[in-house]
This record gives structure tokens, sequence and C-alpha cells, in this order.
């Protein structure tokens, strides 16, 4: 979770929830029985007609809710034509299929089969980022708090912990994770290190919890104010990152940018090319999350935030074309 999201929670929490134990209580479970409600939402509530957000288009968008109390805080996205998989920083796992009528069909609730320490508090399974590969069926999860990398699916579960990453912040630890096309892997430091605006970019030749020392390091800079909360591979081969802000007392702001092929090389200093701002009026809140697909010869993106179990924050999932 975002360090400043953190410390607002930390405050609004007991003021919302009341005052209870003092010791660290059982992380919250999915209840086996899904329960997911979709709800359309316009991108500019003073402006529904609105469409147009720098290089993208809209296409629809919806507020996921639930009755179940450990549903949201939603990190990372993965879409696969209509499939859908969320994973939460708690840990949980949630898959659905959605076709162009925005009505969830096949829900289904999980948690990540293992992880990080116990699984007992949220910290043991905060989950920040996932990269999938539809060909095998793998999906690699990055953990923040023990900046770990972790592969589930056939052939079981395998972990790393690369010392590239040791010193990264606890709570600022790969926030993105990406496999790109030629097999090769990135991820950004959510945080820069001390002293420091830049992130850290890794690069990997191919499965890092096989060869956790990756291949090379640059350095990311994003917005003055933002930290990069996601990536992911366009079709052509360019980057693009998910940036996001919180302004106090809280007002949440992203962007989107692109980074050229070229310029991830070793030792680099890079900065990416906005083509997107999510900021009032239109839908403005904590997106983590960010994929994307071809339809019908079309780029498409999709972005999820993270409500952080609060009840002043909503779950968005947001669809745009990329023109």
């Amino acid at each position: 979770m975002k360090r400043a999201a953190a410390l607002l929670s930390a405050v609004l929490l007991p003021l919302l929830l009341g005052t209870g134990w003092a010791g660290e209580e059982r992380r919250k479970l999915l209840r086996a029985v899904p329960d997911m409600t979709v709800t359309p939402v316009a991108l500019d509530a003073g402006d529904p007609a609105r469409r147009r957000l720098g290089a993208l288009m809209y296409l629809g968008g919806a507020v996921l809710t639930s009755r179940d109390r450990a549903f949201g805080s939603f990190s990372a996205l993965a879409v696969e034509g209509d499939r859908f998989l969320l994973v939460s920083d708690g840990g949980h796992v949630v898959r659905f299929r959605m076709g162009s009528d925005w009505r969830a069909r096949d829900v289904r609730f999980a948690e990540l089969p293992s992880g990080p320490r116990t699984g007992w508090e949220k910290r043991d399974r905060d989950a920040e980022s996932l990269a999938r590969d539809p060909a095998t069926g793998r999906t690699w999860v990055g953990f923040e708090s023990v900046n770990q990398i972790w592969r589930y699916g056939p052939g079981g579960t395998r972990m790393a912990a690369p010392a590239a990453m040791a010193r990264w912040r606890s709570n600022g630890g790969a926030e993105s994770l990406a496999r790109l096309a030629d097999g090769r892997f990135v991820a950004l430091s959510e945080s820069p290190p001390y002293g420091t605006a830049m992130r850290v970019g890794l690069v990997w030749a191919g499965d890092p919890t096989e060869r956790p020392e990756p291949a090379f390091r640059f350095s990311y800079i994003p917005a003055p104010g933002y930290d990069p909360s996601d990536l992911t591979e366009l079709p052509d081969g360019r980057l693009l990152v998910l940036e996001r802000r919180l302004a106090l007392p809280f007002t949440w702001s992203a962007r989107l940018v692109v980074v050229e092929r070229g310029a991830i090389r070793p030792d680099a200093t890079v900065r990416g090319r906005e083509i997107a701002m999510l900021a009032a009026p239109v839908l403005a809140e904590n997106f983590e999350g960010v994929a994307v697909v071809r339809e019908s010869g079309a780029t498409m993106l999709w972005l999820v935030s993270d409500d952080n179990w609060l009840p002043i924050q909503r779950t968005l999932l947001l669809k745009f074309r990329l023109d």
C-alpha cells in the first residue's frame, strides 16, 4: 500500500470503525460463496457524454462492490479476453468473466495458496503486482514488505528474494511487475532509495524465480509527487507506466505515460511521456493496476483502483481504447 494511504488509514480507521484489540488481528478472508455487484459509472459525472481523455477513449467503467468485508484493496490486474483476475494487497483473488454488457459471470473468490510468512496478518500476503503468461497459465506476484516474487501455477509454487530488491523500502517495493512478450521481466520500486527521486528498475532475462539476479538495472523518474504503481507492455513493445499521487486532505490523481522501447537499457535514466491524466472532474482514485489487451485490432487499457478498504474510496474498473 502506498505510504501516504497507509498513514491515512491508520488515522481514519479508528475513527470510522472504532478502536479494537491492540494486537495483530487475523487478516480477513474472502467467503467461499462469492458476492460482487457491478455498477456502471460515467467518466465525468458532471458531463456524462464525455469520452475523450488525452490519447484515450473511454469505453465504460464500473464500481465493484460486495457485502464481503474482505473484498477490495485490489493492487494488481490481469485481463485475457473476457476473463479478469484481481489480486488484493491482502492476498485475496477474485476471478470473473465479463463481456460488453458489463455483467459479471462465473465470479470466484479465493486466496493465494501460499506466500511470505504464515498468512495470518495482512503484511504476510501484501501482494502489489502481478504478471501472467497465458501460454503456460503461470502467474508471478510481487510482494511488498518482504521484497519477494512468487510464481504460481503449473509446475508448482516457486519463490525468489532477489538480492537487488533486498534494500527496497518495506512499503515501497515491487509495486510494478510485467512479463514482456520476449520473455523478459521488468520491475519498478514504488519508492526511491533514500536521498534520491529515482525509482529502481530491474530487468530479468527470464523468470526471476529461476534466476533471481537481474540482467541489468536502470532508473525511472516519475512526475514530481507521483509514484509508479504498475506497468505493462503495449503491443508495439513500448512500456505503459501507471503513476498515482495523493494530495492532502484526500485527493487522488493518476497519469499514464509511455516509455519508448529502446529507452530501457543498462544504467539508463528513463522518463515517460504522458498520454492521459485522471484527475477531477473525471474519475480519480488510487489506481494501482493496469492491463492491456487487443480487441478487433485495437489496443484496450484496463485500470483498477485500490480502495484501501475505506468507505470513502471505491473499487473502480475502467476500460479505455488507446488511439
